[in-house]
């Protein structure tokens, strides 16, 4: 045989077992994915910088998350070194609304002995404490996995998630796709219904409460969160495509398999402040858990009237959650995606300017959402009066999401928002997990760090006297730009 076939042979004897390395091993989904041509990805992401440094994009670019902001969530979650060398690549004056934090002439001290990671960071306030629900508790991290329905994400990527947040001590909000079984990793949960009310609909779509009460009680369920609107699509609905729908997804769900399934855009429960009051307190007396809002932010008549129902104490929410417009979704029309709704910024202001003017804004426990998953987003968002923030999709980064913006397909190519058996096999929740768990006590050890840069030990604590908002050349204090007073949100 000629010398040159048995180089062929070689090749390809080689190649074999490169792929058989590739399916078996654990680190990286999208070798277990697509065996050997999914090195390609590696060895093109490592040429990355010097491509874009001359023919494609800067790190700073890419949208929605940057490379810089990626490099980081990876680098966090693997527990590898986060720094970045030869100072910043960032263009102030070119940046509309940068950020810039005040740093105290002396910073504050940092906790006595133990590692920055165990640094424990509990919300300031006691969810349900106000309104005196007998399940009231103070949640033990003020950073915690927002809610992404099982069907739009895979089933081991919730149960990544799950185990993740149980490993980092988090809330993760199951979303609004019902309890699943990958729920039950040993992560407390925060049960979220929409409109479809799954998990807890009788058969007309309803809300059937005798259900709900079994469901939560029979889980780990601390809170509940009624969803009136996502950030990406406020009042658009949802839609999970009939392929995402499979026999178990419609089991937990309570609908079709191989159907599109529906959230409608409005909620059959309530079409006002007081039904929705109503259908709150229902749900508290009956569980004693404590119950709050999500919702995107738009017309300022529904928080103003939210405040004027909420100031006698009779009734109310125990906790609201902001949804940014920049947030996530896996699929969106774009029209609502790029116009409706406002950015987080903005719509944390109109929310709780709302309840500050009547002084109530203490009575309700704020969590902010959409893009908060970097250190100063997140300090911006307490300086507006979050107490605590929710990660999406940079959780998903942490076990694996590459942004390839395929989530609305069901072919994503890491096997994270897929129900497709062959791609889900890319994720190992049993590492993934603690990608997850480490990437969460990532963000809260850096969050600390820029509070305790400012001269506060708590992100509470951080009032918009500390952050500047650079226009240009010009520095516009937050609190102006936003038509707060610095002391609101300070408790």
């Amino acid at each position: 045989m000629a010398a040159g076939w048995w180089v062929l042979i070689g090749i390809g004897g080689c190649l074999l077992l490169l792929a058989v390395f590739d399916l078996l091993q654990r680190q990286h989904s999208i070798l277990r994915i697509f065996p050997v041509i999914g090195h390609l990805r590696f060895i093109f992401e490592s040429f990355g910088p010097e491509f874009r440094q001359y023919i494609v994009t800067s790190n700073d670019e890419e949208r929605p998350f940057s490379r810089n902001d990626r490099r980081w969530i990876y680098a966090t979650a693997k527990r590898e070194n986060a720094s970045f060398g030869f100072g910043t690549d960032a263009e102030f004056e070119r940046s509309p609304g940068y950020l810039l934090i005040s740093p105290a002439g002396f910073a504050a001290p940092p906790p006595e002995g133990g590692d920055p990671d165990d640094w424990p960071l509990p919300s300031a306030k006691v969810l349900g404490g106000p309104r005196g629900r007998s399940q009231a508790f103070r949640p033990a991290s003020v950073v915690n996995i927002s809610g992404m329905s099982f069907g739009a994400l895979s089933a081991r990527a919730v149960e990544s998630l799950n185990a993740g947040a149980a490993l980092a001590g988090c809330l993760h909000n199951t979303g609004e796709g019902g309890l699943a079984p990958s729920h039950l990793q040993g992560g407390e949960l925060v049960m979220q219904f929409g409109s479809g009310w799954f998990g807890a609909r009788d058969a007309a779509g309803r809300l059937d409460l005798p259900r709900l009460v079994d469901l939560v009680g029979e889980h780990p369920v601390r809170a509940i969160e009624l969803k009136l609107s996502q950030g990406a699509k406020p009042n658009a609905g949802g839609l999970l495509p009939g392929a995402k729908v499979t026999p178990e997804v419609a089991r937990i769900r309570g609908v079709q398999p191989g159907v599109d399934c529906m959230s409608p855009a409005r909620n059959p429960e309530f079409a006002d402040v007081d039904a929705l009051l109503d259908v709150v307190e229902r749900i508290a007396e009956a569980t004693g858990l404590p119950v709050g809002i999500k919702s995107a932010v738009g017309a300022p008549d529904i928080w103003a009237d939210l405040a004027r129902h909420m100031e006698g104490g009779v009734r109310g929410v125990d906790f609201i959650t902001v949804d940014g417009g920049e947030g996530g979704t896996g699929s969106g029309p774009l029209a609502f995606v790029d116009h409706v709704g406002l950015p987080y910024r903005l719509a944390q202001a109109r929310a709780f300017r709302a309840f500050a003017e009547r002084g109530i804004q203490h009575r309700v426990t704020w969590i902010g959402s959409g893009r908060l998953g970097l250190p100063a987003e997140a300090l911006m968002a307490f300086a507006l009066g979050a107490d605590m923030v929710n990660v999406g999709r940079e959780a998903m980064l942490s076990i694996g999401c590459v942004q390839a913006q395929r989530c609305h397909t069901g072919r994503c190519p890491s096997g994270v928002a897929t129900q497709s058996p062959w791609r889900q096999r890319g994720i190992d929740p049993a590492l993934k997990s603690v990608r997850a768990a480490s990437y969460i006590i990532g963000l809260r050890r850096d969050i600390t760090r820029l509070a305790r840069a400012t001269g506060v030990g708590h992100p509470s604590q951080v009032t918009l006297d500390h952050i500047e908002v650079l226009e240009g050349d010009v520095l516009t204090p937050v609190a102006e730009r936003f038509g707060l007073r610095p002391d609101w949100a300070v408790p």
